[in-house]
């Protein structure tokens, strides 16, 4: 009865390195995404800037593998690019470092919790923290460290009957007293609060809430629709 004991036990701890083996996990993440080859999707935009005035917008975003982004869309132009051309394929495949941090429940869903670390100086960000859905590999939220433009976090949601590995919204939060304002830009900046807000020395967060609707996935586009250049 020992010895069977001893050997269950061993396979039970097996069992739970392999599922906390993070390049297994991301892996499993990245094949997933990458049934989606290209897509075509409507987006609703919401800025939130305490010392902005910005409309929200309809835009439409055109994706292509591994990392092709379109937005056909104006006055956006102080957005972080982190904020509306994330792609787990892009990000899974550059050269890093990855460990399994914990395990966590949210909401009575139980989250592998996994950090990335880049190797090389061509990357801007310095330490990715990901929650990714045991079972499902959909990662929920990313909070990543930049070298330039501070930290930054993105929240995701799905709908569970969508087959694709696709948003229906995100919500992007940013250091936005690092980001420079455009001239001109669509909105009603004040003149007078930017400048006091450089004077502090501080952080300004912004939120960004992407909702997203009518994908279309899959439809074979064109890589001459990403060259086009703005009219």
């Amino acid at each position: 009865m020992k010895k069977y004991f001893l050997l269950f036990l061993f396979l039970f701890s097996f069992t739970q390195v392999e599922a906390n083996n993070p390049d297994e996990i991301l892996d499993r993440v990245k094949s997933k995404f990458d049934l989606v080859k290209d897509y075509r999707v409507d987006v609703n935009i919401k800025v939130d800037v305490d010392f902005l005035k910005v409309p929200e917008a309809k835009a439409e975003i055109l994706f292509k593998q591994p990392d092709k982004v379109k937005i056909n869309s104006e006055g956006f132009a102080l957005l972080p690019k982190e904020g509306l051309n994330f792609s787990p394929s892009f990000l899974l495949s550059q050269n890093f470092t990855s460990i399994y941090e914990k395990e966590e429940i949210i909401d009575g869903k139980k989250f592998d919790v996994i950090k990335i670390i880049p190797l090389g100086v061509s990357s801007d960000i310095i330490l990715s923290t990901l929650w990714i859905e045991q079972g499902k590999y959909l990662i929920h939220k990313v909070e990543s460290t930049t070298k330039l433009n501070g930290t930054f976090t993105l929240e995701l949601s799905y709908d569970d009957k969508f087959k694709y590995p696709l948003p229906t919204k995100m919500i992007f939060k940013f250091d936005a007293s690092r980001i420079n304002i455009p001239r001109g830009m669509s909105g009603d900046a004040s003149e007078e609060r930017p400048r006091r807000r450089r004077n502090e020395n501080r952080m300004t967060q912004g939120i960004v809430t992407i909702t997203y609707s009518n994908y279309e996935v899959n439809v074979g586009l064109d890589d001459k629709l990403f060259d086009e250049k703005k009219k």
